[in-house]
């Protein structure tokens, strides 16, 4: 609690603890800042005081006046407050998948006599190596390519690794992000190949892992695919809570502008489904500018290497044809399917052209619509995903809707998809 100055009048209000009465004014300051995790240039970014001059007032070096004891106790309620809301959307998001935390989802049989490892930096680096080999695996092959191989090595290698001993805190930090990583990536897999269960646990225990890390981006990129999936599903209200959470306070403040851009896509496209189409275009503008202050020379994180011009084009393609914008979503979609490295992300480019030929056979172009569909199909080669699959069952059903239609490619392309579901059950 902080106490007046010595050098201005008691209000009377106030009434100290015996321990801030054994500290000094300036003292008292910082204890209060540092309690709600502000630096000194964070509390300077707030108040018409610079960061020098509030240093003097926290060593004591000049005396405090009472306007800026009374300045550092608003911002500390607020910041509190805050706080408090952030905990509380977390945790909302959390309980929704019905659980608090799963800390028992790690643990692992090592044996009796096993000792525990001692953890240096170099370990964290091979973790991460790990993640970006099966990340690109996904991004290429889809989730069900690996997924079980992945989470067997959180479940052994990377949980053998966190009950080891640590060379400092930092590397102790690291690991826990990384593995918040893989286990994030295993969900995001499992959601990609349709495992929503699956994908349920292992988000849940990402965002448990982040926590633990203190790796607030990584909370909120976790809380963004959680978002996604829930939208996905129709689980509107979900969806909403997460994608809220992913943008609250550090989550989104600490976030390089690659990865502000994907969180606030997914919130615009939560905000469409829940009708807010104003504050959705409002949303999907502000993350095109995040995407547009990625320079090279910001060190992203690795999760969003993915992120470009044809994922935000992609996105922003959603969202359009679901406020019913249909000659919008056509072309987002299309300079999507442009701008993508179609090899490198293969699964992703194949979904996106299911999707386009969807939103011709809406327009009523079916030839068009199957020129897209076929052009999937083809991209869809050796790739395992729920999503490319239900791309695939939407052209049957689409096709079957629109018997008698005179499209030569049509029958072709029907017999080419039901090949296709055979070959990936």
């Amino acid at each position: 609690m902080l106490v007046a100055s010595s050098t201005a009048k008691p209000t009377g209000r106030l009434k100290p603890s015996t321990r801030c009465l054994q500290m000094t004014p300036g003292q008292q300051l910082r204890a209060a800042r540092t309690a709600v995790d502000l630096s000194l240039g964070d509390m300077a970014r707030r108040l018409p005081w610079s960061k020098a001059a509030l240093g003097f007032y926290e060593t004591d070096h000049r005396p405090v006046p009472n306007e800026v004891i009374a300045a550092y106790r608003e911002v500390v309620a607020h910041e509190r407050h805050r706080l408090a809301e952030e905990d509380v959307i977390r945790r909302r998001a959390l309980l929704s998948l019905g659980v608090s935390s799963i800390p028992g989802l790690l643990a692992v049989d090592s044996g009796p006599t096993a000792a525990p490892q001692r953890i240096g930096a170099g370990d964290v680096s091979a973790v991460k190596d790990m993640i970006a080999l099966f990340s690109r695996a996904d991004q290429r092959r889809g989730g069900g390519h690996a997924r079980n191989a992945l989470a067997e090595y959180l479940k052994t290698d990377v949980s053998e690794a966190l009950a080891g001993t640590f060379r400092s805190e930092a590397v102790r930090q690291q690991l826990f992000s990384a593995a918040g990583e893989a286990s994030y990536l295993v969900g995001w897999m499992a959601f990609d190949d349709g495992r929503h269960q699956e994908a349920h646990q292992a988000f849940a225990l990402a965002v448990e892992l982040a926590s633990e890390a203190g790796d607030a981006p990584l909370s909120g990129h976790v809380l963004r695919a959680m978002a996604h999936q829930a939208n996905d599903l129709g689980q509107t209200a979900n969806a909403v809570n997460f994608s809220a959470a992913s943008i609250t306070g550090p989550s989104i403040e600490l976030a390089t502008p690659r990865e502000r851009a994907l969180l606030r896509v997914v919130r615009a496209r939560t905000l469409v489904s829940a009708g807010e189409h104003r504050a959705a275009a409002k949303v999907l503008l502000q993350a095109e500018d995040d995407l547009v202050s990625a320079d090279p020379g910001i060190e992203e994180p690795d999760r969003v290497f993915f992120f470009g011009e044809a994922s935000l084009a992609h996105e922003t393609a959603c969202a359009l044809r679901d406020m019913g914008d249909l000659d919008g979503a056509a072309r987002e979609f299309e300079r999507s399917v442009n701008a993508r490295r179609a090899e490198t992300f293969a699964r992703t480019h194949a979904v996106t052209l299911g999707y386009l030929a969807e939103v011709f056979a809406q327009q009523g172009e079916l030839e068009s619509a199957c020129d897209a569909w076929s052009r999937a199909l083809d991209a869809m080669n050796g790739i395992r995903s729920g999503r490319a699959r239900s791309v695939v069952r939407t052209l049957i059903t689409t096709l079957d809707s629109h018997q008698g239609a005179d499209v030569d490619a049509a029958v072709e392309l029907r017999a080419r998809a039901e090949d296709l579901l055979l070959a990936s059950r």
